[in-house]
């Protein structure tokens, strides 16, 4: 299971994510949807940066504000999801590479994470 400062941020990520692809779809220039976001949140583009980046952890406060301004009930932000719009192989490799990396010791982890870099390098 990932930590709760995890969770939070990959589900705002999601939530940004549909946010940039339904502003692309509407026409929108990719640049500027990050300061779009950060003022739909009523947060500094700063803010929203070392929380997407991980450098700041998504504490309750900001959370239920993200909830908020995106139409989430309180505590959306905290319940750990299955990425979507995978395909069913892509969906059974993450969850064998998941409980690969859970079960592997550090030293391990740092093989699998540069084995997988060697494969993107490759294509």
């Amino acid at each position: 299971m990932s930590s709760p400062a995890t969770i939070r941020r990959l589900n705002a990520l999601a939530l940004f994510q549909a946010f940039a692809e339904e502003r692309i779809t509407a026409g929108d220039p990719p640049k500027g949807l990050e300061a779009a976001w950060a003022a739909r949140l009523e947060v500094s583009g700063a803010t929203w940066s070392m929380a997407k980046s991980g450098a700041r952890p998504i504490g309750d406060k900001l959370a239920r504000q993200i909830e908020q301004h995106c139409g989430k009930e309180a505590g959306w932000l905290d319940t750990e999801r299955a990425p979507t719009g995978l395909s069913p192989g892509e969906q059974q490799f993450l969850a064998l590479a998941l409980k690969t990396y859970r079960e592997t010791n550090s030293d391990g982890r740092k093989r699998l994470r540069q084995l997988l870099k060697g494969f993107g390098a490759a294509g």
